[in-house]
C-alpha cells in the first residue's frame, strides 16, 4: 500500500538530499526533450542557451537520454569557421500515435511518429450500427493503419479517438452522441481499451478539430477563436487564451442544444436527444429544405451545395435558408465569446463561400457585431490532426517515463552486479 509519509518520521538530511538531484535531472531531461521535439535539432550550446542550463548539465542529460534512445545525434552544424558542433534531435521513432475520427459515415485514421510525421492514413466506411460493432470496426481499422505504417500493434503508444458527444470519465462512456446508435452505453472506454491494447484518450470531435487548426491549421497563433463544425451533427470547439475550454462537465460547445430551430422555441424538439439547433442546421436539414424546394430525393447535402454552385434555384433556396439560420448561431457566438476568429468546418461548413453572403446580410439585421470567419485549413483531417496533437504529447510523456525508468533499472542492476 502506498501512503503519505509523516514528516516527523522522515529520515533527515542525506535521504532528502539524494532525492532532489534525481528529480532535478528528470526535469532537465524533460525540458531538453520538449525543446528538441518542438523546435527541432540543436547543438549542446544552443540547448544550454535556450533552456537556461549550464553546458555540463546539458552534456550529462543528453548522454543519459542518448543511452536510453530518447535523443540521437543527427550530424554537425554548419559554421563559417571553427569546428562544427554535433547536433542532437529527439528520436521520433520510439513511439507511434494513432488518431481516429469517428463519424456517422466514415472512420478517418492517421498514424504518426512522436514528432507528428505521418506514417500512414486510412479512411474506411462506418457500417456499424451498434456500439459492439463500432468497437470492432474501430479496433480493426487501428490494426490496419498500424500495419500500413509497418508497425506491430504493440508499437502504438497512444490512441486518441474523436467522437461526437461528451466523454464521461466516471462511467467511461460517451454522452450526447445521438448520431451514433448505441455509442452512449456505459463501459465503452473499457471495451475499446481491451480491444486496442493501448493507452487511450476519447475526446469530443469539435474540440479535437479546434486543436488541430490551432496546432497545424488556420488558427495557428490565435489565442481566442472557436471552431464551428456543421455536418451530420453540430458542434463548437472553444479556444480561450490559447487553451481548449471544456466547461464544468465537458459539455461546453454543445450548441446543437440551443433552443433555436425551424419551429417556435416553445415547440418540442423532434429528437430531444439531438437538439433543436442541430435539427435545424445539420446536413439533413439542408436536404429537407432542398426537397421542399422541389429537388428530387434521395439527395445529399453535398449534392445540394454542388447544385447551388451550378445555379440551381431550388438548391440556392436551401442554401439561403441554411445561411439565415446559421446567422442566429453566429450572432450568439459573437455576443457571448467575442472571438478573434471563427473557423468553420464539416461537410456543410466547408461551403462557407456560399453561405457567407446571405449570412452576412442576416447578421446585419441581428447584431452590430461582425465576425472574422474562415474555412479551416485541414478540411476533413481536422479531427484526426487534433487527435495527433494530443496523442504525441501524451505518448512522449509515456515513452520518457518508460525509457527513463528502464534505464535507471538497468543502471541499478549493473551497479548491484559490480558491487557483488
Amino acid at each position: 500500500m502506498i501512503g503519505l509519509m509523516d514528516s516527523s518520521k522522515r529520515p533527515p538530511g542525506p535521504r532528502s538530499a539524494a532525492v532532489a538531484p534525481s528529480l532535478l535531472r528528470e526535469m532537465n531531461q524533460r525540458l531538453l526533450l520538449d525543446r528538441l521535439f518542438v523546435h527541432g535539432p540543436a547543438t549542446r550550446p544552443e540547448l544550454a542557451r535556450d533552456c537556461g542550463l549550464s553546458q555540463p548539465t546539458v552534456f550529462a542529460a543528453l548522454a543519459d537520454m542518448e543511452k536510453s534512445g530518447l535523443v540521437r545525434p543527427c550530424g554537425r552544424s554548419e559554421v563559417p569557421q571553427g569546428r562544427p558542433a554535433m547536433q542532437y534531435e529527439a528520436n521520433p521513432t520510439i513511439g507511434t500515435v494513432v488518431g481516429v475520427d469517428i463519424g456517422h459515415d466514415w472512420l478517418r485514421l492517421l498514424a504518426t511518429d512522436l514528432a507528428g510525421n505521418q506514417l500512414s492514413r486510412l479512411d474506411v466506411r462506418n457500417t456499424a450500427r451498434s456500439a459492439r460493432a463500432l468497437v470492432e470496426r474501430v479496433s480493426q481499422a487501428v490494426a490496419d493503419v498500424t500495419a500500413e505504417a509497418g508497425q506491430q500493434p504493440s508499437a502504438v503508444t497512444h490512441t486518441v479517438i474523436g467522437s461526437p458527444g461528451v466523454y464521461d470519465p466516471q462511467h467511461r462512456r460517451v454522452m450526447y452522441a445521438a448520431n451514433l446508435p448505441g455509442w452512449q452505453r456505459a463501459g465503452l472506454a473499457d471495451a475499446l481499451t481491451e480491444k486496442l491494447g493501448t493507452n487511450l484518450t476519447i475526446d469530443n470531435d469539435a474540440n479535437l478539430a479546434a486543436l488541430g487548426e490551432l496546432t497545424y491549421g488556420a488558427a495557428r497563433g490565435v489565442q481566442q477563436f472557436v471552431y464551428l463544425t456543421i455536418g451530420t451533427g453540430l458542434g463548437l470547439g472553444l479556444v480561450l487564451d490559447g487553451q481548449l475550454y471544456r466547461g464544468f462537465t465537458g459539455a461546453a460547445g454543445e450548441v446543437g442544444y440551443l433552443p433555436i430551430g425551424d419551429e417556435p422555441t416553445t415547440a418540442p424538439a423532434e429528437n430531444p436527444q439531438r437538439g433543436k439547433l442541430e435539427e435545424a442546421l445539420a446536413a439533413d436539414a439542408v436536404v429537407r429544405r432542398a426537397v421542399s424546394a422541389g429537388m428530387t430525393s434521395p439527395i445529399t447535402a453535398e449534392q445540394v451545395f454542388t447544385a447551388a454552385r451550378q445555379g440551381d434555384p431550388r438548391a440556392l433556396d436551401a442554401v439561403r435558408a441554411e445561411a439565415t439560420k446559421l446567422a442566429q448561431l453566429v450572432a450568439g457566438i459573437l455576443a457571448f465569446l467575442d472571438p478573434e476568429l471563427i473557423v468553420v468546418g464539416g461537410g456543410v461548413g466547408q461551403n462557407l463561400d456560399l453561405l457567407e453572403p446571405e449570412m452576412t446580410a442576416a447578421l446585419a439585421q441581428l447584431t452590430p457585431l461582425r465576425p472574422t470567419m474562415t474555412t479551416g485549413d485541414l478540411g476533413r483531417e481536422a479531427v484526426v490532426r487534433g487527435a495527433i496533437a494530443i496523442g504525441v504529447e501524451r505518448a512522449r510523456e509515456t515513452v520518457f517515463n518508460a525509457r527513463r525508468n528502464g534505464h535507471q533499472a538497468s543502471a541499478t542492476k549493473a551497479t548491484k552486479r559490480t558491487s557483488s
